[in-house]
């Protein structure tokens, strides 16, 4: 059984889904219902990881100065300075404590990035390999059932079935065989019986031979036919059942990709994927990530306007669907928030004092030992 991430998507993203589909019938506030539901729940984990964020650039130019110390009063003396770090670590605490909430919280977020890119919001493609021999080979042929992977299947609103291609006499073809690819549950039921028990006339198959065109022909019934010796494979797309819906200002939430094929602006996407790198900015802003001065102050900065281009940039050459980047943008509003909230958390009194000792070192380094004061009387004459 699969305990991992389509485990978390069957079993728990999908019927979150499916809930929130049941109260408000549309597709878009389902996946920001399911997104909000998701980030709440992982809530406590990103927070510790933001407290511990804040915390550590609070203690950083501290700790550092401890550790130098550190290495100078004990470098003939390994132990006693791996002792003293030791230390040090647990007073301050370790800077890596804070990628564990992240780690905790990724196959959860992994998940939800599975189960929105799959059925019913984008188009579901099983490959069939296949081999064909020549006609005096067929005794090397042991039949034996082939099935790909079973998939869920969105067969009607709120309906979904995992379902798998399947070649029951097998992969392995001689030439002039003829076969064909089912697609049915694990329970043996035929994809055709439920699209006919269904009230959506959309869900057509779609059959295409993505390799070895020349070795086998294919209907549109699923029928195979092995015309001359070598590899092949099948392409099986089954379409979304919400891939061509729309919401608010998204045109179709499976939608994938800046520009369409005829090289048009699809400017609800450009408009997430601009978001994505703008909430990333501000995310850094709000964390206070620029630096504490100096050349990497300046190294920081330049790390900060680049990053935000970066990650959109990655959004035109590993275009996702709409309704991925619908998720995406919802989460970071929501991050935003929660970013927002928790810098403004009143401190520990251990770190306000080291807080209030830094303001007092930055202000004498900041007022010149030449500069002049005005004198009260030049003030009030002036």
């Amino acid at each position: 059984m699969d305990f991992g991430i389509g485990f978390i998507s069957n079993n728990i993203m999908l019927p979150i889904l499916d809930f929130f589909y049941g109260i408000v019938p549309s597709y878009g506030l389902a996946i920001i219902a399911l997104t909000l539901v998701i980030r709440f729940a992982v809530f406590p984990l990103s927070a510790g990881q933001i407290r511990n964020m804040r915390k550590m650039r609070i203690v950083q130019p501290l700790m550092k100065e401890r550790q130098e110390a550190i290495k100078q009063r004990y470098q003939n003396d390994p132990a006693k300075q791996q002792e003293e770090m030791a230390k040090l670590m647990q007073e301050f605490g370790n800077p890596l404590a804070g990628c564990l909430p992240l780690l905790l919280q990724m196959p959860i977020l992994f998940a939800l990035f599975a189960t929105l890119r799959g059925s019913p919001f984008t188009d579901t493609a099983y490959t069939v390999d296949v081999q064909i021999l020549p006609r005096e080979q067929i005794e090397l042929i042991q039949p034996q059932a082939f099935a790909t992977k079973a998939q869920n299947i969105y067969i009607d609103d709120g309906i979904h079935e995992k379902i798998e291609a399947l070649l029951p006499a097998g992969n392995k073809l001689v030439v002039g065989q003829n076969t064909k690819v089912e697609l049915q549950t694990l329970e043996g039921k035929p994809l055709s019986n439920l699209l006919a028990e269904s009230s959506v006339d959309n869900l057509i198959p779609q059959w295409e031979v993505t390799k070895g065109s020349e070795r086998i022909k294919i209907a549109e019934d699923g029928t195979v036919k092995a015309l001359q010796p070598g590899e092949a494979t099948i392409q099986v797309t089954i379409p979304g059942l919400a891939a061509n819906k729309g919401f608010l200002f998204i045109k179709a939430l499976g939608q994938v990709g800046v520009t369409d094929e005829d090289g048009n602006i699809n400017f609800d996407i450009l408009g997430m994927v601009l978001f994505f790198g703008i909430s990333i900015y501000i995310n850094q802003q709000l964390t206070g990530s620029q630096g504490t001065g100096g050349a990497n102050a300046d190294q920081q900065q330049a790390v900060n306007k680049i990053t935000p281009l970066l990650f959109s940039g990655m959004f035109l050459f590993f275009p996702l669907p709409a309704g991925v980047l619908m998720y995406i943008v919802v989460a970071n509003l929501f991050q935003m928030g929660q970013t927002w909230f928790l810098m403004r958390e009143p401190l520990p009194d251990n770190l306000q004092k080291i807080v209030e000792e830094q303001e007092k070192a930055e202000k004498s380094r900041d007022a010149l030992p030449f500069e002049r004061k005005r004198s009260k009387k030049k003030e009030k004459t002036s």
